[in-house]
Parts: C-alpha cells; sequence; structure tokens
C-alpha cells in the first residue's frame, strides 16, 4: 500500500473513531480535512499522521494525538465571528484548523523555533488569519483580548484563574488543570460575570505550562 492509500486509510479510521465519540459536525471535519496534517508531522513520523497517539515535534515538544485535538476543537463551539487565543502552538496544526472555523487565532508558544517554523506553514498554506508569537502566557495575556475562546495545549496546576478577564461574556476557555506529573483534568470553562463555571470533560496527561521564554530554541 502506497504512503497516499495509507493516509486515506488513516484518516477514514480517525472518522470512525470521532463518529464514534459521537463527533460528526461537518465543518469541523471539513477544516480537518482541508489541513494537509503530513506537513505538520516529521518525516520519520508520518505513520502516525492520523493516530490517537502523541508525536514529537522539535525543540523536545509534542503534540497531541489527533483524537484530542479535534475533541477540544469541538468542545469550544467555534463560531465564524470568533477570535481565539491558542496556548501552546506547537506544530500550528491545530491553529490552522481553527483558522478555518474562526475570525481569527492568536496562538502563542515559548520556543522560538516552534513559532517560527509554525509561522512558515501557515504562509505556505495561504493561512492569512492566524497570528503565531513567542510569548511567556503563564501569567495571563494582558494587553490582549477579549478573545471569545481561548485553548491551552499546555497543563494548569490550578484554575486559571487570571484568564478571566482575557475573556469576552459568556467566553470559553478549555484546558487541563491538575499536576504537571500527573493526570489532569480538561476542563472546560465557561466565563460567567467575574468567574469561571467549570465543566470537566476529559482526562490527560499533558506537559505543564512552563514559565518564561526559551533562551536559545
Amino acid at each position: 500500500m502506497n504512503a497516499v492509500a495509507d493516509e486515506r486509510e488513516g484518516f477514514a479510521a480517525f472518522l470512525l473513531r470521532m463518529r464514534g465519540k459521537g463527533i460528526v459536525a461537518k465543518d469541523l471535519v471539513g477544516a480537518i480535512e482541508q489541513v494537509p496534517r503530513r506537513n505538520f508531522i516529521g518525516g520519520q513520523w508520518q505513520n502516525a499522521i492520523w493516530s490517537d497517539r502523541m508525536v514529537p515535534i522539535a525543540c523536545g515538544e509534542v503534540i497531541e494525538g489527533v483524537d484530542l485535538q479535534a475533541q477540544v476543537i469541538n468542545a469550544l463551539a467555534l463560531d465564524p465571528q470568533h477570535r481565539v487565543l491558542e496556548i501552546g502552538t506547537g506544530s500550528g496544526f491545530t491553529a490552522a484548523v481553527m483558522a478555518r472555523l474562526c475570525a481569527r487565532v492568536v496562538s502563542i508558544d515559548r520556543y522560538r523555533t516552534l513559532v517560527e517554523q509554525a509561522r512558515h506553514r501557515m504562509d505556505a498554506l495561504a493561512i492569512t488569519n492566524v497570528i503565531v508569537r513567542q510569548a511567556d502566557a503563564s501569567g495571563g495575556m494582558a494587553g490582549e483580548g477579549p478573545f471569545d475562546r481561548i485553548v491551552s495545549w499546555a497543563a494548569f496546576e490550578s484554575m486559571p484563574r487570571n484568564y478571566v478577564d482575557q475573556l469576552a461574556s459568556n467566553g470559553v476557555m478549555i484546558a487541563p488543570i491538575g499536576p504537571g506529573d500527573g493526570e489532569q483534568a480538561v476542563a472546560r470553562l465557561t466565563k460567567v460575570g467575574s468567574r469561571f463555571e467549570r465543566q470537566d470533560i476529559g482526562k490527560v496527561r499533558l506537559q505543564p505550562l512552563l514559565p518564561g521564554l526559551a533562551a536559545k530554541i
């Protein structure tokens, strides 16, 4: 079986897994299909393009399996008018998918290398509504926002209360919350007044949110 056939089979298996989880939104499936995931995965990991396991990327980091990425983006319930903040650019794949579902994505990462690589991928795909920036997300993004949606691919030790002010009224933030060295709850946080209402929607083991910027990479 050639690489193209392998990828088609992998995508079909991914769709079946998503249907099994009740994720059938045509706009989300279409957005994922329109972003060539192979462009965001290193050559040695091409056999894992549509896998549900984590895949290594540059800077010693990993990106989440496509199943988790799709589940989280689905839970964001994106609208074409939404402005989104993404914490943890990674390869840039999720930003590229969300860019097809909302008005604007601001994606930040502490690693300059990942930011530069993601920018090149956006340029190559002529995606113009994604801003990729190197930034420290540990203390909130003062001066930015408000955002309609915030998503974090890194785990917070406790409730990210300093992000309440970054959200528009009734805005939603999805983030893993829990110990950096253990299991975390994927929390869907809805802004009500000046506080969050929390709904846990899954369990993960993701890397903790680290303070500061990477010094060299």
